[in-house]
Protein backbone atom coordinates (compact mmCIF):
# COMPACT_ATOMS: atom_id res chain seq x y z
CA UNK A 1 0.00 0.00 0.00
CA UNK A 2 1.28 3.31 -1.32
CA UNK A 3 1.41 6.32 1.14
CA UNK A 4 -0.54 8.29 -1.58
CA UNK A 5 -3.42 5.23 -1.60
CA UNK A 6 -6.83 6.60 -0.80
CA UNK A 7 -10.15 5.14 -0.13
CA UNK A 8 -13.05 6.91 -1.38
CA UNK A 9 -15.50 4.83 -2.78
CA UNK A 10 -18.19 7.13 -4.25
CA UNK A 11 -15.76 9.44 -5.93
CA UNK A 12 -15.54 8.99 -10.03
CA UNK A 13 -12.02 10.65 -10.24
CA UNK A 14 -9.50 10.75 -7.77
CA UNK A 15 -6.21 13.14 -8.13
CA UNK A 16 -2.82 13.20 -6.08
CA UNK A 17 -1.97 16.85 -5.64
CA UNK A 18 1.88 16.14 -4.97
CA UNK A 19 4.58 19.28 -4.75
CA UNK A 20 2.40 21.36 -7.28
CA UNK A 21 1.32 18.33 -9.74
CA UNK A 22 -1.67 16.80 -10.31
CA UNK A 23 -1.21 12.48 -11.21
CA UNK A 24 -4.39 10.82 -11.55
CA UNK A 25 -4.61 7.88 -9.45
CA UNK A 26 -6.21 4.41 -10.68
CA UNK A 27 -9.58 3.03 -9.36
CA UNK A 28 -10.12 -0.40 -7.81
CA UNK A 29 -14.38 -0.70 -7.99
CA UNK A 30 -14.32 -3.73 -5.93
CA UNK A 31 -12.75 -2.26 -2.77
CA UNK A 32 -13.05 1.60 -3.16
CA UNK A 33 -9.44 2.46 -3.07
CA UNK A 34 -7.78 4.64 -5.63
CA UNK A 35 -4.36 3.53 -6.13
CA UNK A 36 -1.15 5.36 -7.02
CA UNK A 37 1.65 4.18 -9.20
CA UNK A 38 3.57 1.47 -7.42
CA UNK A 39 6.65 3.43 -8.15
CA UNK A 40 5.57 6.84 -6.90
CA UNK A 41 7.52 6.96 -3.75
CA UNK A 42 9.29 10.33 -2.70
CA UNK A 43 10.20 10.14 0.51
CA UNK A 44 9.15 12.31 3.30
CA UNK A 45 9.00 15.62 3.10
CA UNK A 46 6.72 16.40 0.54
CA UNK A 47 3.57 17.88 0.63
CA UNK A 48 0.41 16.93 -1.05
CA UNK A 49 -3.37 16.37 -0.94
CA UNK A 50 -6.09 14.97 -3.09
CA UNK A 51 -8.99 16.22 -5.44
CA UNK A 52 -12.11 14.45 -5.70
CA UNK A 53 -14.15 14.92 -9.01
CA UNK A 54 -12.13 17.89 -10.13
CA UNK A 55 -10.70 18.87 -12.87
CA UNK A 56 -7.07 18.14 -14.03
CA UNK A 57 -5.42 20.98 -13.14
CA UNK A 58 -3.42 22.01 -10.34
CA UNK A 59 -5.08 25.43 -10.15
CA UNK A 60 -8.53 24.25 -9.81
CA UNK A 61 -10.17 22.18 -7.08
CA UNK A 62 -8.58 23.05 -3.54
CA UNK A 63 -6.72 19.68 -2.46
CA UNK A 64 -8.10 17.91 0.83
CA UNK A 65 -5.44 16.75 3.28
CA UNK A 66 -5.23 12.73 3.51
CA UNK A 67 -7.40 11.00 6.04
CA UNK A 68 -4.41 9.26 7.11
CA UNK A 69 -2.24 12.21 7.07
CA UNK A 70 0.85 11.60 9.58
CA UNK A 71 1.94 15.63 9.46
CA UNK A 72 -0.33 18.81 9.00
CA UNK A 73 2.58 21.36 9.57
CA UNK A 74 0.05 23.71 8.23
CA UNK A 75 -2.69 22.86 10.18
CA UNK A 76 -5.92 20.54 9.72
CA UNK A 77 -6.66 22.61 6.47
CA UNK A 78 -3.54 22.50 5.22
CA UNK A 79 -1.56 19.75 2.94
CA UNK A 80 -0.29 16.83 4.10
CA UNK A 81 3.56 15.65 4.50
CA UNK A 82 5.03 12.42 4.04
CA UNK A 83 6.60 11.28 7.14
CA UNK A 84 8.37 7.81 7.42
CA UNK A 85 8.45 6.49 11.05
CA UNK A 86 11.05 3.83 10.96
CA UNK A 87 13.34 6.76 9.79
CA UNK A 88 14.10 7.07 13.91
CA UNK A 89 16.64 5.56 15.27
CA UNK A 90 15.33 4.18 18.82
CA UNK A 91 17.24 3.26 21.38
CA UNK A 92 14.97 1.09 23.09
CA UNK A 93 15.66 -2.04 22.28
CA UNK A 94 15.87 -3.31 25.74
CA UNK A 95 12.80 -2.23 26.52
CA UNK A 96 10.41 -4.65 27.86
CA UNK A 97 7.16 -3.05 28.83
CA UNK A 98 5.10 -1.88 31.68
CA UNK A 99 2.28 -4.42 32.77
CA UNK A 100 -0.87 -2.17 33.82
CA UNK A 101 -1.09 -4.37 37.42
CA UNK A 102 0.47 -2.85 40.12
CA UNK A 103 0.92 0.47 38.09
CA UNK A 104 0.84 3.74 39.04
CA UNK A 105 -0.49 6.02 35.66
CA UNK A 106 0.28 9.60 35.53
CA UNK A 107 -1.99 11.55 33.10
CA UNK A 108 -1.08 14.71 31.40
CA UNK A 109 -1.83 17.40 28.85
CA UNK A 110 1.75 18.20 26.88
CA UNK A 111 0.09 21.96 26.10
CA UNK A 112 -0.17 22.77 29.99
CA UNK A 113 2.31 20.66 31.81
CA UNK A 114 5.60 22.65 30.77
CA UNK A 115 5.74 26.30 30.27
CA UNK A 116 7.01 25.29 26.44
CA UNK A 117 4.09 23.19 26.05
CA UNK A 118 5.70 20.63 23.63
CA UNK A 119 7.09 16.84 23.67
CA UNK A 120 10.71 17.55 24.17
CA UNK A 121 10.21 20.09 27.31
CA UNK A 122 8.31 17.10 28.71
CA UNK A 123 10.97 15.06 28.41
CA UNK A 124 13.51 17.08 31.15
CA UNK A 125 10.15 16.41 34.06
CA UNK A 126 10.88 12.35 33.21
CA UNK A 127 13.26 11.88 36.20
CA UNK A 128 10.93 13.91 38.44
CA UNK A 129 7.86 11.17 37.41
CA UNK A 130 10.33 8.41 38.21
CA UNK A 131 10.82 9.36 41.62
CA UNK A 132 6.90 10.50 42.21
CA UNK A 133 6.90 6.37 41.92
CA UNK A 134 4.85 6.75 38.12
CA UNK A 135 4.99 3.61 35.97
CA UNK A 136 3.03 5.00 32.94
CA UNK A 137 2.36 8.63 31.52
CA UNK A 138 -1.11 8.76 30.17
CA UNK A 139 -0.92 12.02 27.18
CA UNK A 140 -4.25 13.57 26.42
CA UNK A 141 -4.50 13.17 22.75
CA UNK A 142 -1.70 14.84 20.76
CA UNK A 143 -3.73 14.65 16.92
CA UNK A 144 -4.32 17.61 14.40
CA UNK A 145 -7.02 20.03 16.27
CA UNK A 146 -7.82 23.50 14.25
CA UNK A 147 -6.19 26.31 16.42
CA UNK A 148 -2.57 26.32 18.46
CA UNK A 149 -4.35 24.82 21.97
CA UNK A 150 -6.89 22.59 22.69
CA UNK A 151 -7.96 19.80 25.18
CA UNK A 152 -7.29 17.26 22.47
CA UNK A 153 -10.74 15.79 21.76
CA UNK A 154 -11.38 18.28 18.93
CA UNK A 155 -9.29 15.83 16.78
CA UNK A 156 -9.74 15.39 12.89
CA UNK A 157 -6.77 14.12 12.24
CA UNK A 158 -6.62 10.68 13.44
CA UNK A 159 -2.91 9.71 12.14
CA UNK A 160 -0.81 13.01 13.26
CA UNK A 161 0.91 14.17 15.98
CA UNK A 162 0.54 18.25 16.35
CA UNK A 163 3.13 20.10 15.56
CA UNK A 164 1.58 22.41 18.14
CA UNK A 165 3.54 20.18 20.38
CA UNK A 166 6.80 19.47 17.66
CA UNK A 167 5.10 16.93 15.80
CA UNK A 168 5.77 12.87 15.07
CA UNK A 169 9.51 13.11 15.21
CA UNK A 170 9.08 14.90 18.49
CA UNK A 171 6.55 12.34 19.80
CA UNK A 172 8.84 9.13 18.95
CA UNK A 173 11.62 11.26 20.83
CA UNK A 174 9.24 11.51 23.96
CA UNK A 175 8.50 7.78 24.10
CA UNK A 176 12.46 7.02 23.53
CA UNK A 177 13.36 8.77 26.19
CA UNK A 178 10.49 7.81 28.67
CA UNK A 179 11.55 4.08 27.77
CA UNK A 180 14.88 5.33 29.01
CA UNK A 181 13.73 6.42 31.88
CA UNK A 182 11.70 3.15 32.83
CA UNK A 183 8.47 4.46 32.00
CA UNK A 184 5.67 3.30 29.52
CA UNK A 185 3.83 5.77 27.58
CA UNK A 186 -0.27 5.54 27.15
CA UNK A 187 -1.46 7.59 24.33
CA UNK A 188 -5.08 9.20 24.70
CA UNK A 189 -7.58 8.11 21.31
CA UNK A 190 -10.54 9.65 20.76
CA UNK A 191 -12.80 7.21 17.87
CA UNK A 192 -16.10 8.24 19.18
CA UNK A 193 -16.45 11.58 17.43
CA UNK A 194 -14.39 13.73 15.40
CA UNK A 195 -13.65 17.99 16.00
CA UNK A 196 -15.72 20.92 14.56
CA UNK A 197 -13.17 22.15 12.12
CA UNK A 198 -11.07 20.23 9.75
CA UNK A 199 -13.18 17.31 9.54
CA UNK A 200 -13.18 15.83 5.86
CA UNK A 201 -13.32 12.62 6.20
CA UNK A 202 -17.43 12.34 5.06
CA UNK A 203 -16.06 13.91 1.79
CA UNK A 204 -14.04 10.70 1.12
CA UNK A 205 -16.46 8.18 2.38
CA UNK A 206 -18.94 6.92 4.99
CA UNK A 207 -17.09 7.15 7.87
CA UNK A 208 -20.16 8.67 9.85
CA UNK A 209 -23.66 7.06 9.83
CA UNK A 210 -26.96 8.17 10.83
CA UNK A 211 -28.04 4.60 11.64
CA UNK A 212 -27.00 5.62 15.22
CA UNK A 213 -27.53 9.51 15.17
CA UNK A 214 -28.94 11.26 18.39
CA UNK A 215 -28.98 14.98 19.49
CA UNK A 216 -25.24 15.37 18.31
CA UNK A 217 -25.46 13.88 15.12
CA UNK A 218 -24.31 11.20 13.07
CA UNK A 219 -21.66 8.06 14.61
CA UNK A 220 -19.06 7.16 13.80
CA UNK A 221 -19.74 4.10 10.88
CA UNK A 222 -18.85 0.65 12.73
CA UNK A 223 -21.75 -1.17 11.37
CA UNK A 224 -23.75 0.30 8.29
CA UNK A 225 -22.29 0.45 4.72
CA UNK A 226 -18.86 1.05 4.29
CA UNK A 227 -17.93 -0.14 7.74
CA UNK A 228 -15.49 -2.33 7.23
CA UNK A 229 -13.41 0.15 5.75
CA UNK A 230 -13.90 2.27 8.69
CA UNK A 231 -13.01 -0.18 11.24
CA UNK A 232 -9.42 -1.22 9.56
CA UNK A 233 -8.71 2.83 9.64
CA UNK A 234 -9.65 2.99 13.53
CA UNK A 235 -7.46 -0.48 13.68
CA UNK A 236 -5.07 0.83 11.77
CA UNK A 237 -4.60 3.75 13.84
CA UNK A 238 -4.29 1.65 16.95
CA UNK A 239 -1.50 -0.23 15.43
CA UNK A 240 0.57 2.96 14.35
CA UNK A 241 0.57 4.01 17.93
CA UNK A 242 1.36 0.50 19.14
CA UNK A 243 3.90 0.01 16.55
CA UNK A 244 5.74 2.75 14.77
CA UNK A 245 5.32 5.24 18.24
CA UNK A 246 6.28 1.80 20.16
CA UNK A 247 3.62 3.29 23.15
CA UNK A 248 2.61 0.95 25.73
CA UNK A 249 -1.09 1.42 26.07
CA UNK A 250 -4.55 2.97 24.76
CA UNK A 251 -7.25 5.02 26.38
CA UNK A 252 -9.73 4.83 24.80
CA UNK A 253 -11.96 7.92 24.77
CA UNK A 254 -16.21 7.55 26.18
CA UNK A 255 -16.64 3.50 24.39
CA UNK A 256 -19.91 4.19 25.33
CA UNK A 257 -20.38 6.43 22.69
CA UNK A 258 -18.77 3.19 20.09
CA UNK A 259 -22.20 2.21 18.35
CA UNK A 260 -21.74 -1.43 16.82
CA UNK A 261 -24.25 -3.96 16.06
CA UNK A 262 -21.91 -6.11 14.61
CA UNK A 263 -21.50 -9.96 15.29
CA UNK A 264 -18.28 -8.63 16.42
CA UNK A 265 -17.69 -5.55 18.07
CA UNK A 266 -15.22 -3.40 17.15
CA UNK A 267 -13.48 -3.00 20.98
CA UNK A 268 -13.12 -7.07 20.85
CA UNK A 269 -11.84 -6.76 17.96
CA UNK A 270 -9.03 -4.11 19.01
CA UNK A 271 -8.54 -6.05 21.73
CA UNK A 272 -7.77 -9.36 20.21
CA UNK A 273 -5.48 -7.41 16.81
CA UNK A 274 -3.97 -5.85 20.18
CA UNK A 275 -3.14 -9.30 21.86
CA UNK A 276 -1.77 -10.39 18.54
CA UNK A 277 0.50 -7.45 18.36
CA UNK A 278 1.52 -7.80 21.78
CA UNK A 279 2.81 -11.63 21.49
CA UNK A 280 4.34 -10.97 18.23
CA UNK A 281 6.37 -7.87 19.77
CA UNK A 282 6.65 -9.49 23.46
CA UNK A 283 5.68 -6.61 25.48
CA UNK A 284 2.88 -6.18 27.31
CA UNK A 285 0.25 -3.82 25.73
CA UNK A 286 -2.80 -2.43 27.33
CA UNK A 287 -6.20 -0.97 26.58
CA UNK A 288 -7.90 1.12 29.07
CA UNK A 289 -11.53 2.32 28.07
CA UNK A 290 -12.88 5.47 29.62
CA UNK A 291 -17.11 4.29 30.16
CA UNK A 292 -19.87 6.10 31.99
CA UNK A 293 -21.80 2.00 31.62
CA UNK A 294 -20.45 0.52 34.73
CA UNK A 295 -20.19 -2.59 32.49
CA UNK A 296 -17.13 -5.23 33.12
CA UNK A 297 -18.18 -6.97 30.15
CA UNK A 298 -15.56 -4.40 28.52
CA UNK A 299 -12.47 -6.20 30.60
CA UNK A 300 -13.92 -9.65 30.91
CA UNK A 301 -11.66 -11.99 28.93
CA UNK A 302 -12.99 -13.53 25.83
CA UNK A 303 -12.31 -16.56 26.86
CA UNK A 304 -13.86 -16.73 30.19
CA UNK A 305 -16.55 -18.23 29.77
CA UNK A 306 -18.94 -15.43 29.68
CA UNK A 307 -20.46 -13.88 32.58
CA UNK A 308 -23.70 -12.70 34.63
CA UNK A 309 -27.11 -14.58 34.20
CA UNK A 310 -26.98 -14.41 30.18
CA UNK A 311 -23.34 -15.66 30.42
CA UNK A 312 -22.31 -12.41 28.15
CA UNK A 313 -19.14 -13.19 26.68
CA UNK A 314 -16.19 -9.94 27.26
CA UNK A 315 -14.46 -8.30 24.82
CA UNK A 316 -10.84 -8.70 26.75
CA UNK A 317 -10.17 -4.95 26.76
CA UNK A 318 -7.36 -4.89 29.81
CA UNK A 319 -9.09 -2.21 32.46
CA UNK A 320 -11.62 0.60 32.80
CA UNK A 321 -12.11 3.87 34.36
CA UNK A 322 -14.13 3.57 37.40
CA UNK A 323 -15.68 7.02 37.78
CA UNK A 324 -17.90 5.69 40.70
CA UNK A 325 -14.29 6.08 42.48
CA UNK A 326 -14.02 9.36 41.91
CA UNK A 327 -17.39 10.33 42.73
CA UNK A 328 -17.40 8.55 46.07
CA UNK A 329 -13.96 10.10 47.42
CA UNK A 330 -15.03 13.38 46.35
CA UNK A 331 -18.65 13.40 47.80
CA UNK A 332 -16.80 12.30 50.78
CA UNK A 333 -14.03 14.88 51.21
CA UNK A 334 -15.84 17.98 49.96
CA UNK A 335 -19.81 17.26 50.67
CA UNK A 336 -20.90 18.55 47.41
CA UNK A 337 -24.34 16.87 46.41
CA UNK A 338 -25.31 18.04 43.23
CA UNK A 339 -25.98 16.08 40.05
CA UNK A 340 -24.35 12.96 39.46
CA UNK A 341 -23.00 13.16 42.95
CA UNK A 342 -26.31 12.63 44.72
CA UNK A 343 -26.43 9.08 44.92
CA UNK A 344 -22.86 9.33 47.19
CA UNK A 345 -23.45 10.93 49.79
CA UNK A 346 -23.72 8.23 52.07
CA UNK A 347 -20.79 6.90 53.30
CA UNK A 348 -21.41 3.26 52.93
CA UNK A 349 -20.77 4.34 48.71
CA UNK A 350 -17.62 4.79 49.42
CA UNK A 351 -16.92 1.89 51.44
CA UNK A 352 -18.71 0.26 48.88
CA UNK A 353 -16.72 1.09 45.83
CA UNK A 354 -13.47 0.41 47.68
CA UNK A 355 -14.83 -3.48 48.12
CA UNK A 356 -17.09 -3.92 44.99
CA UNK A 357 -15.88 -1.74 42.02
CA UNK A 358 -18.62 0.10 41.77
CA UNK A 359 -21.37 1.74 43.52
CA UNK A 360 -23.75 1.51 40.88
CA UNK A 361 -23.98 -2.09 39.22
CA UNK A 362 -27.49 -2.19 38.71
CA UNK A 363 -28.79 0.06 41.59
CA UNK A 364 -31.30 3.00 40.91
CA UNK A 365 -29.37 6.27 39.60
CA UNK A 366 -30.77 9.28 40.43
CA UNK A 367 -29.16 11.78 38.03
CA UNK A 368 -29.75 8.92 35.03
CA UNK A 369 -33.22 8.38 36.61
CA UNK A 370 -33.01 4.90 35.75
CA UNK A 371 -31.13 1.71 36.99
CA UNK A 372 -27.39 1.57 35.88
CA UNK A 373 -24.93 -0.82 35.73
CA UNK A 374 -23.55 -4.59 36.36
CA UNK A 375 -21.88 -6.47 39.34
CA UNK A 376 -17.91 -6.94 38.90
CA UNK A 377 -17.06 -10.54 39.40
CA UNK A 378 -14.99 -9.97 42.96
CA UNK A 379 -14.42 -13.69 42.79
CA UNK A 380 -13.02 -14.05 39.90
CA UNK A 381 -11.66 -10.45 38.24
CA UNK A 382 -8.35 -8.60 39.36
CA UNK A 383 -8.73 -4.84 41.15
CA UNK A 384 -6.06 -4.11 39.13
CA UNK A 385 -8.57 -3.59 35.56
CA UNK A 386 -10.28 -0.67 37.11
CA UNK A 387 -8.68 2.49 36.95
CA UNK A 388 -9.34 5.28 39.27
CA UNK A 389 -8.18 8.81 40.27
CA UNK A 390 -9.55 11.40 42.84
CA UNK A 391 -9.02 13.89 40.16
CA UNK A 392 -8.51 13.91 36.07
CA UNK A 393 -8.88 15.71 33.11
CA UNK A 394 -12.58 15.86 32.94
CA UNK A 395 -13.79 15.97 36.56
CA UNK A 396 -11.66 19.15 37.13
CA UNK A 397 -11.94 20.70 33.79
CA UNK A 398 -15.50 20.60 33.20
CA UNK A 399 -16.17 22.15 36.64
CA UNK A 400 -17.40 26.04 35.86
CA UNK A 401 -14.04 27.45 36.72
CA UNK A 402 -11.77 24.15 36.74
CA UNK A 403 -10.74 24.36 40.52
CA UNK A 404 -8.68 21.68 41.63
CA UNK A 405 -10.01 19.94 44.95
CA UNK A 406 -6.72 21.62 45.97
CA UNK A 407 -8.80 25.03 46.12
CA UNK A 408 -11.20 24.14 48.68
CA UNK A 409 -9.52 21.27 50.86
CA UNK A 410 -6.77 21.31 53.69
CA UNK A 411 -3.63 19.62 53.16
CA UNK A 412 -4.67 16.26 55.47
CA UNK A 413 -7.73 16.13 52.94
CA UNK A 414 -5.71 16.03 49.96
CA UNK A 415 -3.34 13.09 51.59
CA UNK A 416 -6.51 11.45 52.33
CA UNK A 417 -7.38 11.17 48.74
CA UNK A 418 -4.00 10.86 48.12
CA UNK A 419 -4.24 7.76 49.98
CA UNK A 420 -7.29 6.07 49.17
CA UNK A 421 -5.89 6.21 45.50
CA UNK A 422 -2.36 5.12 45.72
CA UNK A 423 -2.93 2.56 48.27
CA UNK A 424 -6.03 1.53 47.86
CA UNK A 425 -7.16 -1.81 45.56
CA UNK A 426 -7.80 -0.32 41.85
CA UNK A 427 -4.79 0.99 39.64
CA UNK A 428 -4.36 4.65 40.66
CA UNK A 429 -4.10 7.67 38.14
CA UNK A 430 -2.93 10.50 39.15
CA UNK A 431 -3.49 13.74 37.04
CA UNK A 432 -0.47 16.27 36.92
CA UNK A 433 0.24 18.61 39.64
CA UNK A 434 -2.63 16.84 42.03
CA UNK A 435 0.97 15.76 43.92
CA UNK A 436 2.28 19.20 44.67
CA UNK A 437 -1.82 20.88 45.48
CA UNK A 438 -1.15 23.00 41.92
CA UNK A 439 -2.95 25.88 42.82
CA UNK A 440 -3.15 26.40 39.18
CA UNK A 441 -6.66 25.52 37.54
CA UNK A 442 -7.17 23.19 34.77
CA UNK A 443 -9.98 24.75 32.72
CA UNK A 444 -11.56 24.30 29.29
CA UNK A 445 -9.78 25.81 26.71
CA UNK A 446 -10.18 26.41 22.93
CA UNK A 447 -8.63 28.21 19.93
CA UNK A 448 -10.79 27.67 17.18
CA UNK A 449 -9.91 30.52 14.13
CA UNK A 450 -13.41 30.48 13.11
CA UNK A 451 -14.77 33.54 14.98
CA UNK A 452 -18.21 32.33 14.65
CA UNK A 453 -17.23 28.66 16.03
CA UNK A 454 -15.30 29.88 19.32
CA UNK A 455 -18.36 32.40 19.82
CA UNK A 456 -20.83 29.51 19.81
CA UNK A 457 -18.37 27.90 22.14
CA UNK A 458 -17.59 30.66 24.65
CA UNK A 459 -21.21 31.27 24.79
CA UNK A 460 -22.64 27.66 25.33
CA UNK A 461 -19.87 27.12 27.69
CA UNK A 462 -21.01 30.27 29.46
CA UNK A 463 -24.54 30.01 29.42
CA UNK A 464 -24.08 26.15 30.39
CA UNK A 465 -23.17 26.84 33.71
CA UNK A 466 -25.09 30.22 34.20
CA UNK A 467 -28.42 27.59 34.03
CA UNK A 468 -26.11 26.60 37.33
CA UNK A 469 -26.81 29.81 39.07
CA UNK A 470 -22.64 30.46 38.26
CA UNK A 471 -22.40 34.35 37.44
CA UNK A 472 -21.05 34.69 33.58
CA UNK A 473 -18.49 36.64 34.55
CA UNK A 474 -16.53 34.05 37.00
CA UNK A 475 -16.94 30.99 34.29
CA UNK A 476 -13.32 31.56 32.17
CA UNK A 477 -13.92 31.96 28.31
CA UNK A 478 -12.56 28.78 26.55
CA UNK A 479 -11.37 31.08 23.67
CA UNK A 480 -9.25 33.44 25.85
CA UNK A 481 -5.35 32.65 25.67
CA UNK A 482 -5.50 33.32 29.13
CA UNK A 483 -7.45 30.58 30.08
CA UNK A 484 -4.88 28.32 28.47
CA UNK A 485 -2.04 30.29 30.05
CA UNK A 486 -4.05 30.14 33.56
CA UNK A 487 -3.76 26.29 33.27
CA UNK A 488 0.07 25.72 32.69
CA UNK A 489 0.97 24.02 35.82
CA UNK A 490 3.73 26.58 38.27
CA UNK A 491 6.93 24.39 38.65
CA UNK A 492 8.17 27.31 40.94
CA UNK A 493 5.20 26.05 43.70
CA UNK A 494 6.84 22.51 43.64
CA UNK A 495 9.07 22.82 46.88
CA UNK A 496 7.69 25.43 49.60
CA UNK A 497 5.00 25.69 51.47
CA UNK A 498 1.61 23.28 51.79
CA UNK A 499 2.73 21.83 48.20
CA UNK A 500 6.24 20.53 49.60
CA UNK A 501 3.87 18.99 52.40
CA UNK A 502 1.22 17.16 49.64
CA UNK A 503 4.06 16.21 47.29
CA UNK A 504 6.59 14.34 50.28
CA UNK A 505 3.00 12.82 50.93
CA UNK A 506 2.56 11.06 47.55
CA UNK A 507 6.04 10.66 47.41
CA UNK A 508 6.02 8.27 50.39
CA UNK A 509 3.10 6.87 49.43
CA UNK A 510 4.24 5.85 45.79
CA UNK A 511 7.91 4.35 47.68
CA UNK A 512 5.02 2.49 50.30
CA UNK A 513 3.27 1.08 47.44
CA UNK A 514 6.62 -0.39 46.05
CA UNK A 515 7.21 -2.29 48.79
CA UNK A 516 4.43 -3.51 50.74
CA UNK A 517 2.62 -6.69 48.33
CA UNK A 518 -0.70 -6.01 49.92
CA UNK A 519 -1.03 -2.59 48.51
CA UNK A 520 -0.87 -4.05 44.86
CA UNK A 521 -2.49 -7.58 46.13
CA UNK A 522 -5.05 -7.59 43.06
CA UNK A 523 -7.68 -10.23 45.15
CA UNK A 524 -11.25 -8.59 45.80
CA UNK A 525 -11.40 -11.00 48.73
CA UNK A 526 -8.74 -9.72 50.78
CA UNK A 527 -10.99 -6.62 51.17
CA UNK A 528 -12.55 -5.55 53.80
CA UNK A 529 -14.00 -2.29 55.34
CA UNK A 530 -15.26 -0.82 58.62
CA UNK A 531 -16.84 2.83 59.40
CA UNK A 532 -19.11 5.03 61.29
CA UNK A 533 -20.91 7.16 59.04
CA UNK A 534 -21.70 9.68 61.65
CA UNK A 535 -18.44 9.91 63.46
CA UNK A 536 -16.91 10.05 59.94
CA UNK A 537 -14.45 7.66 59.97
CA UNK A 538 -13.68 4.48 57.63
CA UNK A 539 -10.81 2.13 58.39
CA UNK A 540 -9.37 -0.31 54.43
CA UNK A 541 -8.24 -3.74 55.26
CA UNK A 542 -5.71 -4.86 52.70
CA UNK A 543 -4.09 -8.27 54.26
CA UNK A 544 -2.44 -7.20 57.12
CA UNK A 545 -2.18 -3.65 56.67
CA UNK A 546 -4.88 -1.01 57.84
CA UNK A 547 -5.87 2.31 56.21
CA UNK A 548 -7.25 4.22 58.57
CA UNK A 549 -9.16 7.72 57.26
CA UNK A 550 -10.92 10.25 59.35
CA UNK A 551 -13.09 12.23 57.21
CA UNK A 552 -14.48 14.38 60.40
CA UNK A 553 -13.59 17.94 61.64
CA UNK A 554 -12.41 16.62 64.93
CA UNK A 555 -10.03 13.99 65.99
CA UNK A 556 -11.53 10.43 66.46
CA UNK A 557 -10.17 7.26 68.15
CA UNK A 558 -10.44 4.29 66.42
CA UNK A 559 -10.32 0.35 67.33
CA UNK A 560 -7.26 -0.55 65.03
CA UNK A 561 -4.69 -2.17 66.70
CA UNK A 562 -1.13 -1.94 65.09
CA UNK A 563 2.22 -2.61 65.86
CA UNK A 564 3.47 0.15 63.19
CA UNK A 565 2.56 3.14 61.39
CA UNK A 566 4.20 2.70 57.67
CA UNK A 567 2.65 5.89 56.66
CA UNK A 568 0.99 8.86 58.27
CA UNK A 569 -0.93 12.62 57.14
CA UNK A 570 -0.15 13.51 60.35
CA UNK A 571 3.48 13.02 63.04
CA UNK A 572 1.68 12.29 66.21
CA UNK A 573 -0.41 8.91 64.73
CA UNK A 574 1.31 6.53 67.06
CA UNK A 575 0.84 2.53 67.43
CA UNK A 576 -1.01 0.73 69.69
CA UNK A 577 -4.42 -0.63 71.30
CA UNK A 578 -6.05 1.45 68.95
CA UNK A 579 -5.45 4.71 66.55
CA UNK A 580 -5.88 8.14 68.00
CA UNK A 581 -5.94 10.29 64.55
CA UNK A 582 -6.22 14.40 64.34
CA UNK A 583 -8.85 15.55 62.05
CA UNK A 584 -8.61 15.21 58.58
CA UNK A 585 -6.00 12.71 58.45
CA UNK A 586 -4.92 9.22 57.44
CA UNK A 587 -2.65 6.24 58.43
CA UNK A 588 -1.58 3.44 57.16
CA UNK A 589 -0.79 0.32 59.95
CA UNK A 590 0.14 -3.07 59.97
Amino acid sequence: MSVYDVWAPTATTVHLHLDGELLPLTAEPETGWWRAPADLDRGPGHRYGFVLDGGDSPEGETPLPDPRSRRQPDGVHGLSETYDPSAFAWTDDAWTGRQLAGSVVYELHIGTFTPEGTLDSAIGKLPYLVELGVDLVELLPVNGVNGRWNWGYDGVDWFTVTDNYGGPEAYQRFVDAAHGAGLGVVQDVVYNHLGPSGNYLPLFGPYLSGKHANTWGDNVNLDDDGAHEVREFILDNTAMWLGDYHVDGLRLDAVHALKDDSEVHLLQELAERTSALSSHLRRPLSLIAESDLNDPRLITPRDGGGFGPDRRQGYGLDAQWSDDFHHAVHVALTGETTGYYADFEPLGALAKVLTKGFFHDGTWSSFREADHGHPVDTEHMPTWRLVVANQNHDQIGNRAIGDRLAATLDDGQLIIAATLTLAGPYTPMLFMGEEFAASTPWQFFTSHPEHDLGEATAKGRIAEFAKMGWDESSVPDPQEPSTFENSKLDWSELESGRHAVVLDAYRRLGALRRSEPALTDPRFDTLAVDYDADARWLVLSRGDLRIAVNLADQEARIAVPSTSVLFASDASIEPGSSLLLPAHSVAIVR
